[in-house]
């Protein structure tokens, strides 16, 4: 299917105000635009403008979730604080939540929020970046709705769970980790569903204990109804280390909730008992690290980058040309679209249009 470029300021601009049409302030609806559209920068389309009506706008025109977020600090500490998010924007909920463990790190050396009652986020290498851009190691992961099956099981028992890190670097890009636990997330089976992609095999086990195949979309309805889930990094069973993404999911899912007394696991389906939709009522936890409480940010900057360049100088795989490290290849993307724009595809095409007309806003898009 076509893609047409978008530019970005027209896209920021009618993103910006549709979230203002929906009940957004417009501070907020800054925000929530900026993350979203830093994942389109990053060329993680699957978290973007893909995501903007589905993920966002649906569920407040749904009810489950609110466009005014009530920031309630439950608990605080010199190093630490407890969010109860009230089912607002995940957006706004986490850049603050973030802000508040860098603003706790800079004067203590750490900080961290725990956040519960929360609505996705949207990418969590935003936050990464959000501490190293302000000279901090940065440290954040959020549970999800269930879809993901822990090793030698067929129920989706959690989510994707990211475990994102940042460290600062001298070179144009910070190293920015930011990946599921799981072989793939929901965002890119979305996708895939969209751009009439298959599922890739091994990503999706069925309750027969099977690798489920073929279209995307039919894939994704099985997740929905239970009948089938996502794997862990290293695929079904133990062989190629399954094990070891179930793992890492888990602690994710246990620093999403443990701290600040929040939901997890079968309580995050977006359901409630009748099997109507209901808050998703997801937790995050932000963790900042100042490296001027160590020996400074600019050796931090030039060692990590030291590490780096060592990393991609070194021997090839014959046939390859380039070893990339984390955050090089959004980084790259960036530079391909930053004067041409955002590329979007025909469903979000139809979608942006159907927004725009819904509330009368004033935008000629370059697909029409």
């Amino acid at each position: 299917m076509g893609k047409v470029w978008l530019d970005w300021e027209t896209a920021n601009n009618f993103i910006t105000d549709a979230f203002v049409g929906y009940g957004v302030p417009f501070e907020d609806a800054k925000i929530c635009t900026e993350v979203l559209l830093e994942s389109d920068k990053r060329g993680i389309e699957s978290h973007g403008c893909n995501r903007f009506k589905p993920i966002y706008i649906d569920r407040i025109v749904a009810g489950i979730q609110n466009p005014v977020t009530n920031f309630e600090i439950i608990k605080e500490t010199e190093c630490t604080a407890v969010v109860d998010g009230h089912d607002g924007m995940g957006q706004v909920i986490g850049k603050r939540s973030m802000q508040m463990a860098i603003d706790k790190a800079k004067k203590y050396g750490m900080g961290m929020v725990v956040v519960r009652n929360s609505c996705h986020y949207g990418i969590a290498g935003y936050y990464a970046t959000q501490a190293t851009s302000q000279g901090c190691i940065g440290i954040t992961g959020t549970n999800a709705r269930p879809s993901v099956a822990p090793t030698f099981g067929v129920e989706g028992m959690f989510g994707t769970n990211p475990l994102t890190i940042g460290i600062p670097s001298d070179e144009p890009f910070d190293f920015i980790l930011d990946c599921a636990t799981s072989i793939t997330q929901n965002g890119k089976i979305e996708y895939y569903e969209r751009i009439g992609e298959d599922v890739h095999e091994g990503t999706i086990i069925g309750n027969d204990g099977k690798p489920v195949l073929g279209d995307a979309g039919i894939a994704l309805k099985k997740i929905r109804s239970g009948e089938a889930a996502l794997t862990t990094l290293g695929g079904i069973g133990e062989a190629l280390g399954g094990y070891k993404g179930y793992g890492y999911a888990v602690a994710v899912e246990l620093l999403s909730a443990v701290l600040q007394d929040g939901l997890y696991g079968k309580d995050l389906n977006g359901k409630d008992k009748d099997g109507n939709k209901s808050p998703y009522h997801l937790g995050h936890f932000f963790i900042a690290i100042d490296t001027n409480h160590f020996l400074g940010e600019d050796l931090c900057r030039k060692k990590t980058g030291d590490i780096l360049r060592s990393i991609r100088a070194s021997q090839k795989q014959p046939g390859q040309e380039h070893i990339y490290t984390a955050g090089e290849k959004e980084y790259n993307v960036w530079q391909e679209r930053k004067d041409k724009g955002v590329p979007i595809s025909e469903p979000v095409q139809k979608e942006m249009s159907a927004v725009r007309d819904s509330l009368g806003l004033k935008y000629k898009f370059p697909w029409e």
